[in-house]
């Protein structure tokens, strides 16, 4: 059992500590561990590795923030090794930054994406049990899928940087050196990880050096130091902030600079505030929604700035303020997320680009969407138009892309993923007026039969209590990470067969601060090109399209597969009437919902029931489920209705069976039940044979499906339900 392979002791953390330590094999015998120094008052933790526990702890005891925490939680096992610990340690700071609970005293986590031995097939489960463990103690609060759905966890900087980023930061730290590059433009797509960069270069020259590991740069750790410590000399306590022109973001990323040693919530200012005082660095995320005031709602503000620095308010933009406002700059910019008018124009970011004092770098790898780069270029393509017309639909084994024929369907599917994953949202491009803004009576968005609501709110909308019964829009998802997006294609955007192009038609759209003013139509084309590429580029793992006009959908068909609604394959397969339950039919659970309720049948209308093939004799034991995914496609098919008999001992052994386990997540599933090939190992005591582990084993031509291995006390919560007959649909 993985469970008890590794302990958590509690010990005063004090001077004292060291006779009890001598009680500790681990930290008498120069084991390597990981420990957690807390103090419950004032919710301060910090996180680290040693191999020498003594050495370590005296060196705390004499710091002086670390010797203010009053609790050491020593985290031990056999299993650990000098990898193992770096893995732990840099996990557990992670997710305790995101579970925010404890302030972490940490600068970030050090080595973190390296690779050893069994670090998925054991150590991530090891992980698991010590984070249930904390939880058990109280120490942390939130499971793992909660807290990597939580914008803190995802904008956190203690993670590390990718050799791309990390090339961005070293061509930043060195244009703040030098001075000579005041201005530095950060050019990358969405999902490119413009975000994490701003933050970390905040976390690095907002942490004292000797609380910041700088091991995670490797060969270039020195080199990083150096930086970093020029940068200090010539500005020991620089006044910096990071402008975030969106006011919905904004408030997200307060929220995350609030939970972070060394960052405050009053470094994250909107561009209004830029105009009041001067910086020595202004770091500015989405750069391609500073303002102009062409077409604003509310001249005042944008008024007010320009008279207060002198400049012409028909001629000038937040762009302008802010290269006059601050020493040095940095700039994250995509020219294809500027998504109206109001938004400074490319023109002038091409300005910037050209001065002497400026200096460009690229991020191109993509971090969001599990479909990468193949998939950013694949949306490109589609909507600018030049895709080959033989490309064949885009498929990827990592990425769910899928166009829906119904749109109730799909809003039914995003409902599902939600369940299963969480962040699945439904949004949007503006062809319908916002009539519920002043009557939450009405509805806005009517597709057929189906009537919906825009967003409720403009703030955090996505993590709002309604979100998944309402339609988001460009403004309150842009910047935001979604596990899957449905996205609706509406009524202003078509295609035209004879040219083969994209059209727009401007009567069906209604984003008044958008076609107002643009008289060209090729400008209003490019604007919603840019908003449905944006928020096509929303969902980590999966994309789903409707689309409202019929030219449109003709179009799309021929590139993206089309969603299939798993059913029966046999229109003889479910039994409608006559019902007999277990003399001509048997029960059809769905697994994402049966959650233990097997054989608890009250009604016959619970479930659905399908006939018994002619060859099973009829018994009461049997029932049949649908098997989703490739996990076992050597022997059931994606999508196969099987029949299974329920177990009620004997031998398992090299059989299908269908398990339930609290400890397990299959993504096939996305529940506590899974299908796998049973295997056991057993030991003898005292008492007899018992089993020491289970192994359910895939069988599938797809080999990145890995082994469930089920061990010790796990046992406890895993239940074989039922043992595989057949394939019967």
């Amino acid at each position: 059992m993985i469970s008890s392979q590794v302990k958590i002791n509690h010990y005063d953390f004090e001077n004292t500590l060291f006779k009890s330590f001598s009680t500790n094999h681990f930290a008498k015998d120069l084991w390597p561990l990981v420990y957690i120094l807390s103090d419950d008052e004032s919710k301060t933790a910090y996180i680290g590795e040693t191999t020498d526990a003594y050495s370590r702890m005296s060196t705390h005891l004499k710091h002086k923030e670390k010797s203010k925490l009053t609790s050491i939680h020593l985290i031990t096992s056999e299993k650990f090794n000098k990898s193992a610990i770096l893995d732990i340690e840099s996990n557990l700071i992670k997710y305790m930054s995101g579970d925010d609970v404890f302030k972490l005293l940490n600068g970030n986590l050090g080595l973190a994406n390296h690779n050893y031995y069994q670090k998925k097939e054991v150590y991530w489960d090891i992980f698991n049990s010590v984070w249930n463990q904390l939880r058990a103690e109280g120490i942390t609060k939130h499971s793992i899928e909660h807290i990597n759905n939580s914008d803190l966890f995802k904008y956190s900087p203690y993670k590390s940087l990718t050799i791309e980023q990390s090339e961005g930061l070293y061509q930043i730290l060195k244009s703040l050196t030098t001075r000579k590059k005041v201005n530095t433009i950060v050019e990358g797509g969405a999902g490119t990880g413009k975000t994490i960069l701003a933050i970390f270069l905040f976390k690095i020259l907002s942490s004292h050096q000797n609380d910041f590991s700088f091991k995670e740069f490797g060969t270039e750790e020195k080199v990083f130091i150096d930086l970093v410590q020029k940068i200090k000399q010539k500005l020991p306590n620089p006044k910096m902030a990071l402008v975030v022109p969106m006011s919905s973001f904004r408030a997200t990323l307060k929220k995350v600079f609030k939970n972070i040693k060394g960052l405050n919530p009053k470094m994250v200012i909107g561009p209004s505030e830029v105009s009041k005082e001067k910086y020595d660095l202004l770091v500015v995320d989405e750069s391609h929604r500073l303002r102009r005031r062409i077409n604003l709602t509310n001249y005042k503000s944008f008024d007010d700035g320009c008279k207060r620095l002198g400049l012409d308010k028909h001629s000038c933009s937040e762009l302008d303020w802010v290269l006059m406002q601050s020493k040095s700059v940095i700039l994250f910019y995509d020219d294809e997320q500027s998504i109206k008018p109001t938004d400074t124009p490319k023109s002038e970011f091409d300005k910037v680009k050209k001065l002497v004092n400026s200096n460009v770098l690229k991020l191109k790898s993509q971090f969001r969407v599990k479909g990468g780069n193949a998939y950013v270029e694949f949306i490109e393509s589609l909507l600018k138009e030049n895709i080959n017309r033989q490309t064949p639909k885009f498929n990827s084994k990592s990425y769910e892309f899928l166009l829906f024929d119904n749109v109730q369907e799909m809003i039914s599917q995003i409902k599902k993923r939600d369940i299963e994953s969480g962040l699945s949202r439904l949004i949007a491009g503006f062809s319908w007026k916002w009539i519920s803004k002043n009557n939450k009576e009405l509805k806005d968005i009517k597709i057929g039969d189906c009537e919906l609501m825009w967003n409720g709110t403009a703030e955090d909308w996505i993590n709002s209590k309604n979100s998944i019964n309402e339609v988001g829009c460009i403004h309150t998802t842009q910047g935001y990470d979604l596990n899957y997006s449905g996205i609706i294609f509406g009524n202003e955007i078509s295609f035209d067969p004879i040219n083969q192009e994209i059209i727009i038609k401007p009567e069906n759209y209604h984003d008044k601060n958008g076609k107002n003013t643009i008289r060209d139509p090729e400008v209003l084309k490019e604007y919603i090109i840019n908003i449905y590429k944006t928020i096509m580029l929303r969902g980590i793992k999966g994309t789903y399209v409707y689309v409202c006009d019929p030219l449109l959908r003709e179009y799309f068909e021929s590139f993206i597969p089309k969603f299939q609604a798993v059913r029966p394959k046999s229109n003889n397969l479910i039994r409608k009437e006559n019902i007999l339950p277990f003399e001509n039919s048997v029960p059809l659970y769905d697994l994402k919902v049966a959650a233990g309720n097997f054989g608890d049948l009250q009604h016959i209308e619970e479930v659905e029931w399908v006939n018994i093939p002619k060859n099973i004799k009829p018994n009461k034991d049997l029932f049949a489920c649908q098997v989703i995914g490739e996990s076992m496609n050597k022997i059931i098919p994606n999508g196969s209705y099987c029949l299974f008999r329920k177990y009620h001992g004997g031998s398992r052994s090299g059989q299908i069976v269908l398990v339930e386990s609290t400890n397990i997540n299959d993504s096939d599933f996305g529940s506590c039940y899974t299908i796998k090939e049973y295997e056991s190992k057993k030991h003898e005591d005292e008492n007899g044979w018992k089993h020491h582990s289970i192994v359910l084993k895939p069988l599938s031509t797809d080999s990145t499906y890995l082994k469930i291995v089920i061990e010790d006390e796990e046992l406890s919560s895993f239940k074989v339900v039922g043992i595989f007959e057949c394939v019967i649909g």
